[in-house]
């Protein structure tokens, strides 16, 4: 039997579709905002790169309405935006002396790790990039003001006010919303959390800090966003022969969304 048969190969230590299942499972959990999104796989094996997808208009906020007159109705109409899929990826490379003192599964195991850690960063941002970009409610907040600002931005929802809701702060804000008489720390909050590291409420809103942000801040409803998967995370080897390195490549397609505009409002924070 020819000497290469016998050899152990990356492959035997590595599977590529248990570090890929792996890495799918561990992600929607790993991802702070996929509460409030929508986490769609309908489009897994479609043939095309940009999507067509839903999107809800604003309804005019509430009005005054006098004593036996009617409430004005407003329609909800839905628009179709085209969205472009992306592609995103990291690889990770070791070498054979680092494969051989490995105890068990240590080179899989990490390899997982770190590919779950980059790819979740990546798909944080994108939806951070596209709330950014795409909200169509705004107000401000600053220093001096801040508890009261947020309180003032929430009217901008309207007739839907109540309700769950997430206020994502750079640390600074965060700061400053502690310093109020409206701040109740994630102790005393009597609600269940949202999104995972709230680390208090302010007027209805569970506060979760982001190193992400430094000038912006978000109020998100549950159903704001969303997450369109194109194809999922995709794990492959390769390896340099001359160099004896090894490499784990993975990828994801996607689509970060903003499906309801109506529940998100994007304030700029003023520091002082």
């Amino acid at each position: 039997m020819p000497a290469t048969q016998n050899a152990t190969k990356l492959a035997d230590l590595l599977d590529p579709q248990v570090v890929a299942d792996f890495i799918d499972q561990k992600l929607i959990n790993a991802i702070r905002f996929s509460p409030l999104a929508i986490i769609n796989r309908d489009l897994v094996g479609r043939p095309g790169d940009t999507l067509t997808l839903p999107k809800w208009s604003v309804v005019a906020p509430a009005v005054a309405v006098a004593e036996g007159a009617d409430i004005p109705i407003a329609k909800l109409t839905q628009t179709t935006v085209p969205v472009q899929v992306s592609k995103i990826g990291r690889a990770i490379e070791f070498t054979d002396e680092a494969l051989l003192s490995g105890y068990n599964n240590d080179i899989a195991e990490e390899a997982a790790r770190q590919v779950l850690v980059a790819i979740n960063d990546k798909v944080e941002t994108d939806l951070i990039t596209k709330m950014s970009t795409d909200a169509t409610l705004t107000g401000t907040v600053a220093t001096a003001t801040a508890a009261s600002d947020i309180s003032d931005s929430l009217v901008k929802f309207g007739e839907d006010i109540d309700g769950a809701k997430v206020i994502v702060v750079p640390a600074a804000l965060y700061g400053d919303l502690r310093k109020t008489s409206s701040w109740i720390p994630n102790t005393e909050m009597g609600a269940d959390m949202i999104v995972r590291g709230t680390v208090g409420m302010v007027h209805g809103c569970q506060v979760v800090v982001s190193n992400r942000l430094t000038t912006d801040a978000y109020i998100v409803k549950p159903g704001a966003l969303a997450l369109f998967m194109k194809r999922d995370t995709l794990v492959e080897f390769d390896r340099d022969k001359l160099a004896q390195t090894n490499y784990v490549i993975a990828s994801k397609i996607f689509a970060p969304y903003v499906y309801d505009t109506s529940k998100l409002i994007h304030l700029t924070y003023t520091a002082a």
